[in-house]
């Protein structure tokens, strides 16, 4: 029986035979490996992104419209298992987040998701399973990727980190966009299939595709759990 692709963890089986080979016969989709120095960002992992408790789809966007369902509490497990061995080894937890949004900043987002504007202010808080603590980064953003804008280059320079784990939402989005980046700026990119979410499992599927073949190594929790447990703590 052939192993399921990883990217097709929440998604919806979109992604052709000829897609893949195309891919695999151009030389893409190769491993990046882990460093020695990780970091954890967890990106929009906010209640206005999964909803103040787990339900399907169209009932979550009817508390936030910016909800994606029940999916983003199932990552949100997982990303409590990554938050629970980082901060047992004493590495860096950074979460880049939309601030709430004023009339002044609507910019273009505004513009195409008018429905972000009105976010009660409970959306706007993190999540409690994987809500930060003192020592942990914040890092509020107003544009999708958590390096425009931001000083995560300069946070991530302090800690010396290599290697990036990237975790929240959405896929295609926010996730997406930071991974870019990170990979331009020559980090190291894991990604946890299982542990990124989006509100449409084709999205979702294709552009865990795309970062897998271009830009990052895209497992399981399980897989990439494995993988930082051989990587040494923090050293005082």
């Amino acid at each position: 029986m052939t192993e399921q692709p990883i990217w097709t963890l929440g998604g919806a089986g979109v992604i052709d035979e000829m897609t893949i080979e195309r891919y695999d016969k151009a030389g893409f989709g190769r491993p990046v490996g882990m460093g020695s120095r990780p970091a954890l960002l967890i990106i929009d992992v906010q209640y206005r992104t999964v909803g103040s408790t787990p339900m399907p789809f169209d009932e979550a966007v009817q508390e936030y419209p910016t909800s994606c369902g029940d999916v983003g509490w199932d990552a949100v497990a997982h990303i409590a298992r990554l938050v629970a061995l980082f901060r047992e080894k004493g590495w860096p937890i950074l979460y880049p987040h939309v601030a709430p949004k004023q009339s002044y900043d609507s910019g273009r987002l505004g513009a195409k998701v008018p429905a972000i504007m009105g976010i009660p202010a409970k959306g706007y808080e993190f999540v409690a399973e994987v809500a930060p603590v003192e020592g942990d980064v914040l890092l509020p953003k107003r544009h999708p990727s958590a390096f425009f804008g931001t000083p995560l280059a300069s946070y991530l320079v302090e800690t010396g980190a290599d290697t990036l784990v990237v975790t929240g939402c959405t896929t295609s989005g926010c996730v997406r966009s930071s991974i870019a980046d990170a990979f331009s700026y020559n980090y190291r990119v894991s990604v946890p299939a299982d542990a990124v979410y989006d509100r449409s499992p084709v999205v979702h599927e294709a552009n865990l595709f795309d970062i897998a073949q271009k830009y990052a190594d895209v497992m399981t929790t399980d897989a990439l759990l494995a993988k930082l447990a051989d990587v040494p703590a923090k050293s005082d």
